[in-house]
């Protein structure tokens, strides 16, 4: 029999590719970023399997998954196995808990002559083993935490882009929640799933404390970034970690945001469907939803008067000028997001550490490395 992994470390710093035998429902609640969906059983199958153990016991349920999934329809499963095994001989393959699903394919890889190792514990110990890291690290490690007014380019500051480099040490919470963070930061595609999200980020957690022995570097962040949630160890680095404050011109931060939420979402949205129409349909209802969302915090005649300029904005941009939404985003950005972010900031102000433009903050940091 092939070998069981019990060190989990370097499955997720090297980024081995898995196998995970659960049934696809399983797969799409979360999984590992590395990990490719090829189940034992389908959903209906398990299904079948688990209706059967609860009424006849477990004899009786492995007997029905032999007779499930046996010839033609095994042999096609065993045969993707075999093809993924031996496209990555240093992988492995889990199912939840490490035990029947993975024992019976990692026996039938065997039978097919592939000596395949499985994960021990499966799922569910990789899982807790993830969480226990970060909760551990998030302990350990010195967190400075990147602060600064909506649309001043925080992520772009940690992340880097094509003029400057990711600084060193920076995880990006907002690129593995897929959502910018404000209630105008939905992307094209889906957030992950809750635990999709957790994983990701005790992996990124992971190999940028394993990266480098200096400070690491997250975005200011409330508990939620769309409908991801931090875990409750990222939430309490983000409350008493020190703090940088990115400072921008309002002009800066029109412009930032007029880039992102406007051109860069149209671009994505014509990616995405490769239709104009549609994509810019989508488009301006996103737009629209999201001033919806805000609609009791802006107040009613704010709202409409933000709405009437959102509205003209999309018409003329409809037209090929899309330079009028930054009349609707320099009040969003004074008037709501800027008081906001005053008063929260008075709750942080001893931890502030250094303000200044990207270039300084970027400076700083590097002295804080030494």
């Amino acid at each position: 029999m092939s070998a069981e992994i019990e060190q989990f470390e370097r499955l997720f710093i090297d980024d081995i590719p898995l196998i995970d035998t659960r049934a696809p429902i399983e797969f799409a609640k979360g999984s590992f970023p590395h990990a490719v969906n090829l189940p034992l059983m389908t959903d209906d199958e398990r299904a079948q399997v688990g209706s059967c153990y609860k009424k006849q016991g477990q004899d009786a349920a492995i007997a029905l998954g032999h007779e499930l999934v046996s010839g033609n329809t095994k042999t096609a499963r065993v045969e993707q196995w075999r093809a993924f095994a031996e496209a990555n001989p240093h992988g492995a393959l889990f199912c939840f808990r490490g035990g029947m699903r993975s024992g019976i394919s990692q026996q039938w890889l065997a039978d097919a002559g592939v000596d395949f190792p499985r994960i021990k514990g499966g799922y569910k110990a990789m899982r807790r083993w993830l969480m226990e890291t970060l909760d551990a690290l998030c302990q350990e490690r010195c967190f400075i935490v990147v602060g600064g007014r909506t649309g001043s380019a925080k992520t772009r500051l940690l992340v880097g882009d094509e003029q400057s480099p990711a600084l060193v040490g920076s995880i990006d919470l907002e690129g593995l929640a897929h959502h910018r963070g404000s209630a105008f930061g939905r992307r094209v595609t889906e957030q992950p799933s809750q635990i999709g999200f957790e994983i990701a980020l005790a992996i990124a957690v992971l190999k940028t404390a394993r990266a480098t022995d200096t400070h690491l570097l997250v975005e200011d962040e409330s508990r939620l970034i769309g409908r991801c949630a931090l875990p409750l160890a990222m939430q309490e680095v983000i409350k008493t970690s020190d703090v940088v404050l990115l400072e921008a011109s309002l002009a800066d931060r029109v412009e930032h945001s007029f880039d992102n939420y406007i051109l860069q979402n149209l671009r994505d949205f014509e990616r995405l469907l490769n239709d104009s129409n549609k994509a810019f349909e989508c488009f301006e209802q996103g737009l629209l939803d999201a001033l919806s969302r805000i609609q009791k915090r802006l107040g009613g005649e704010r709202y409409k008067q933000l709405l009437a300029i959102m509205e003209a904005a999309l018409a003329e941009h409809r037209r090929g000028n899309p330079e009028r939404h930054r009349e609707w985003i320099a009040p969003l950005l004074s008037d709501y997001y800027d008081p906001m972010y005053d008063y929260q900031l008075k709750h942080k102000e001893k931890r502030v550490i250094f303000k200044g433009d990207a270039h300084a903050i970027s400076a700083f940091l590097q002295t804080q490395a030494t």
